[in-house]
């Protein structure tokens, strides 16, 4: 796991920007993992900027990605479909068609059969990643079990307590959510985590330590053989990581 430590989140955001832009420019076809959450978006409109100003070309890139709330229609404008258009979609010159957010209505099980035949179809050559306050990737919350595959999630509090700023009130976030599993992630050729926001500081000491812990998800990328994590200067000093 390689840790890079930027001054700010402008810095970080363009420094994880630059990790895919070398992807796309190395393999025009590629497969993204992406992600939601506040903490990739400046990455998401660094990538904007790019492709409008200095050609990076997403006409051929397809993606997949890590989750969707169970419920949300794609227009409402908490959907995950929604977030990924309106932050990035929408900004670049990627073919909507080669882009897959797993469907948040219907049928659950079919949802996910298909969420989970994507997934089996899909080379993913970098997997964005954000971390929740508890040390959740995707919605893969803490607990004794974590699982493989794409599967339904029931959310814990703390998460329904941090995504209620998005919603009307703490009674509109859903309480389950579809997505990949921690197998999926894993199997990604890159991880790229960007840990941004308030109450990170717990998850990020964790990832720190030499040790695993399925009640900290996040520490489960120290397995993996190209890892990227990116640190604002001013968490890793809250932290106490020193390189």
């Amino acid at each position: 796991m390689r840790v890079v430590v930027a001054k700010d989140y402008k810095e970080m955001c363009a420094l994880a920007a630059d990790e895919i832009e070398a992807e796309v420019r190395r393999d025009p076809r590629c497969t993204l993992g992406l992600a939601t959450g506040s903490s990739p978006v400046g990455m998401y409109q660094e990538l904007s900027r790019r492709c409008k100003e200095e050609g990076l070309d997403f006409s051929q890139v397809h993606s997949v990605n890590l989750d969707e709330y169970v419920g949300l229609e794609p227009s409402h404008d908490q959907s995950y479909r929604y977030f990924m258009n309106d932050n990035l979609f929408d900004h670049i010159n990627i073919d909507k068609a080669n882009t897959y957010v797993a469907k948040g209505v219907g049928d659950v099980e079919e949802n996910l059969r298909e969420f989970n035949a994507v997934l089996d179809a899909s080379d993913v050559a970098i997997q964005v990643l954000g971390v929740g306050p508890d040390g959740h990737l995707g919605f893969n919350e803490p607990g004794d079990t974590l699982y493989d595959g794409a599967h339904k999630e029931v959310l814990d509090e703390s998460t329904i307590d941090a995504n209620a700023r998005f919603f009307a009130t703490r009674d509109d976030v859903p309480r389950y959510a579809l997505t990949m599993g921690m197998g999926n992630i894993m199997r990604a050729r890159k991880l790229l985590l960007i840990i941004s926001g308030s109450k990170k500081d717990a998850a990020a000491k964790l990832l720190m330590q030499d040790r695993i812990d399925p009640h900290c998800p996040a520490t489960f990328l120290r397995l993996h053989r190209d890892a990227v994590v990116f640190l604002e200067q001013s968490l890793a000093d809250e932290i106490g990581y020193k390189g």
